[in-house]
């Protein structure tokens, strides 16, 4: 029973750190959806160096999850977009996006928070330029049907069908809703999911466990890979396992190349991503992703030992902070609208 105390003590003490941040983070994210045009983002990727540079950088503060960024680059795709830029879209939208750099600011450093968001647009460019070598000479693949590419969509906000302009108040309205039902509904459970695991991590890995076995920065970057290509994790999920694993002392290369590979990669996603851009454009996908997640991994080793700063020391910082009134109210209201949205899923579901 002590222990299962701990674990969910440590949770907790996740939850306090993450939620304001998490809140803001779904309410920009929010605004966003409903003052960006999507038919904006359609315009400017088409094929060339430059769509793949925009492509990459629209997709970083764009609030879409994992499921989500599919069938919106097969939208895309179906609209004239070229493969570097579909593929660019698909790299920078889950590795980052306004939610996630909430929740890296709040229980990581300023640093990691800057590097993040960097590091996935420089590797979403590279990505795209990488898969643009291979359209020379391969038949364009079609867009999947079962990824619903121009209408139908998944609860991420990602359809194409256009209607009549709101004004300013519907606008705001649809993208609150989109932010705090759609969106979270998706992405609170795996949120949850990760601030449990952090939990875990707290009271199970030690830090003489960290120091025996990835004191290595190769070896404990290669573990992260290793275990991030084929798991499931979105952005924001993914930010309370790496700050757990920060306070037990791995490197903040590792946790980087673990906050890239991750939410980009898994092992459900590719092959459908095979379907929309080729086999061998994804087989180049994936090894961009990889090298790039270990070229900034070491850069990220290198930038903190230069600074003489330590992310395990800041987030320990942060740790020792009691939880005020608004850090609690701000996790009990996180958590009463994840469970509205999953029991609202859950309806849904049943009445079909």
């Amino acid at each position: 029973m002590k222990v299962l105390i701990d674990i969910m003590v440590a949770s907790w003490s996740v939850l306090l750190d993450a939620a304001p941040w998490v809140l803001f983070g779904f309410l920009v994210a929010g605004l966003v959806k409903a003052f960006v045009p999507e038919k904006l983002v359609a315009a400017h990727l088409g094929r060339g160096l430059s769509s793949i540079v925009k492509a990459s950088a629209i997709g970083v503060p764009i609030p879409l999850c994992s499921c989500g960024v599919i069938p919106a680059a097969a939208g895309l795709k179906k609209q004239g977009a070229g493969k570097g830029a579909v593929a660019s879209f698909l790299v920078s939208t889950p590795e980052t996006g306004i939610d996630s750099i909430a929740i890296t600011w709040a229980l990581l450093d300023p640093l990691m928070t800057l590097l993040r968001p960097v590091a996935a647009f420089v590797t979403a460019i590279a990505t795209g330029i990488a898969v643009n070598f291979t359209e020379k000479g391969e038949p364009a693949a079609e867009p999947p049907s079962d990824v619903a590419p121009s209408g139908a969509c998944c609860s991420c906000g990602c359809g194409h069908n256009s209607v009549e302009e709101p004004g300013v108040a519907q606008k705001i309205r649809s993208g609150i809703s989109f932010a705090f039902g759609d969106l979270l509904g998706d992405v609170g459970g795996w949120l949850f999911g990760g601030v449990l695991l952090a939990g875990l991590i707290s009271v199970f890995v030690s830090g003489q466990l960290v120091e025996r076995y990835l004191s290595n920065d190769i070896i404990a970057m290669l573990m992260m890979l290793a275990i991030s290509v084929p798991m499931y994790v979105c952005a924001t999920s993914s930010t309370p396992i790496v700050a757990a694993l920060a306070l037990k002392g791995i490197s903040p290369g590792a946790a980087l190349v673990f906050l890239l590979a991750g939410p980009a990669t898994n092992a459900a996603s590719l092959p459908v991503i095979s379907k929309l851009l080729g086999k061998r454009a994804t087989a180049v996908y994936l090894a961009v992703i990889v090298l790039m997640s270990l070229l900034f991994g070491v850069l990220a080793n290198h930038l903190y030992g230069w600074l003489g700063l330590n992310p395990k020391s800041w987030v320990n910082g942060g740790a020792h902070e009691e939880g005020g009134v608004f850090a609690i109210a701000s996790a009990l209201l996180l958590a009463l609208l994840v469970a509205r949205s999953r029991f609202a899923a859950w309806r849904a579901a049943r009445q079909r």
